[in-house]
């Protein structure tokens, strides 16, 4: 198994999470992230003032998948969040020892 971690534009979720449903996964954590690349944040204007914006809005998504699966995951992830501008992100794949599912004691592929 394989835990696949996405940083991308908040705007790109709902693209991103129908492009899995279509592969068939299911299953998935999102969760409201701030951090900024190599565009390293932007100014802008309140009041008439002018500050600079070090950390920009990200969705981060968390999925844990079969080794089957991980390219095709990670293709509809790609395809479905790419504007080709700076900032859209980037796909991390870690590894996954072993994962339990609390209420059945279910573990391994079972368990996801």
């Amino acid at each position: 198994m394989k835990k696949i971690e996405a940083i991308i534009k908040p705007f790109k979720l709902d693209d991103v999470k129908e492009a899995l449903q279509e592969i068939g996964l299911q299953g998935m954590t999102v969760t409201d992230a701030r951090g900024f690349g190599r565009q390293k944040g932007h100014t802008e204007l309140y009041r008439g003032a002018e500050y600079v914006v070090d950390f920009l809005p990200k969705v981060k998504i968390e999925l844990v998948v079969d080794d089957k699966m991980v390219v095709r995951a990670v293709e509809a992830i790609k395809s479905a969040a790419h504007s080709g501008r700076i900032g859209d992100g980037k796909i991390f794949i870690l590894p996954v020892e072993d994962a339990i599912r609390i209420r059945t004691g279910e573990t391994g592929a079972d368990a996801v």
